[in-house]
């Protein structure tokens, strides 16, 4: 036998000091190393847990704990590569067999047995099990695999995502960090209102692209440093529809969200918002979260064209506008989870 077979761990639970004494003689002199001998069947979990088997031997009519019992305590600490369990008892006959492996048994032996009959036994079960260890252990591995590369995408969508909506964010000589800050604000006020994480974690990632119609507009328009005339404003309002339409097509939960926040980030609760007017709760979520954090940051941060505004008046015209630009109950939870947000600012610099 392999090296590695002998070196598996082996269970003989038997109240009998005599039967334990021939198998463990019997299974030594085949050369396994780790042999463990157990009298008192009451032990055999805690012993199982302090150094997990590969193969248990268990007879069935013992004091305090029958075999069938202690099978089943060691089914419930529901071990994913639980070992083969034998029985081994003098019980004869087709009801204890099917007992036995109802109850979960990989196999059966009566007594008296037949040396090489146990040895063979032994040696096939343990095979199995070590070919089945592996199995888990190559999966375990590529499980692990999976996980660290799904994290490595996920890590390059939100860094293309981010970039993609710093793009637009630049043309309008604005900065990166507030796409973070906005970002990770959206994502704050998300949770707070019970947004499962799946949705708080798409709304990371789709916030960023809020702005991403700014791309179509021209430097004329967009980097004028003064005020728009009418027509020039009619332009620049169009850059929701435009972000919108940039994003639209595509049916995977991110984009989508990203497409409904650029198109409706610029209503307004009360109606007076463009492109569509829409009012109230038909404005969707997702686009009323991001118009909070978008508005927030865009003041509190230092422009060229402007100073920085301080939070406490930031927060006022906030207040002034709940049921105007805003809707009024994510206002409430804003200025609950005021403090956060703020360490978010501080964080993103």
């Amino acid at each position: 036998m392999t090296p590695s077979l002998l070196d598996e761990r082996i269970f003989i639970v038997d109240d009998e000091p005599a039967n334990l004494k021939l198998m463990n003689k019997l299974l030594r002199a085949q050369g396994y190393r780790h042999v463990t001998l157990v009298s008192d069947p009451r032990e055999v979990v805690g012993l199982y847990q302090a150094n997990r088997p590969d193969l248990i031997l268990l007879d069935i009519n013992m004091p305090h704990l029958d075999g069938y019992e202690v099978l089943e305590q060691l089914k419930a600490l529901n071990d994913p590569l639980m070992p083969p369990v034998v029985f081994i008892t003098a019980q004869h006959g087709q009801a204890f067999l099917l007992r036995a492996l109802t109850a979960g048994a990989r196999d059966f032996i009566t007594k008296p047995f037949d040396y090489t009959e146990l040895v063979m036994r032994v040696r096939n079960l343990l095979q199995a099990q070590l070919a089945h260890r592996l199995m888990y252990d190559q999966k375990e591995v590529l499980d692990r695999m999976v996980l660290a590369r799904t994290e490595e995408l996920r890590r390059t969508q939100l860094q293309v995502v981010q970039r993609l909506g710093m793009a637009a964010e630049y043309r309008d000589e604005e900065t990166g960090s507030h796409i973070l800050r906005m970002s990770y604000i959206s994502a704050l006020l998300a949770r707070a209102i019970g947004w499962n994480e799946t949705h708080c974690e798409l709304m990371l990632h789709a916030s960023p692209m809020h702005d991403v119609g700014k791309i179509g507009i021209p430097d004329a328009i967009l980097l004028k440093p003064g005020p728009f005339e009418p027509t020039e404003w009619e332009i620049m309002k169009t850059h929701a529809t435009i972000g919108a339409k940039l994003l639209d097509g595509d049916d995977s939960d991110l984009m989508r969200m990203a497409c409904e926040i650029a198109r409706t980030h610029h209503e307004k609760w009360d109606g007076s918002g463009y492109p569509n007017a829409l009012v109230g709760e038909a404005i969707p979520q997702a686009g009323r979260i991001a118009a909070l954090a978008d508005v927030f940051d865009a003041l509190t941060s230092e422009r060229p064209y402007k100073k920085a505004w301080t939070v406490e008046a930031a927060v006022d015209l906030i207040k002034s506008n709940s049921g105007k630009h805003f809707d009024p109950a994510l206002v409430r939870v804003f200025l609950q989870e005021l403090p956060g947000i703020v360490v978010i600012r501080e964080r993103y610099v």
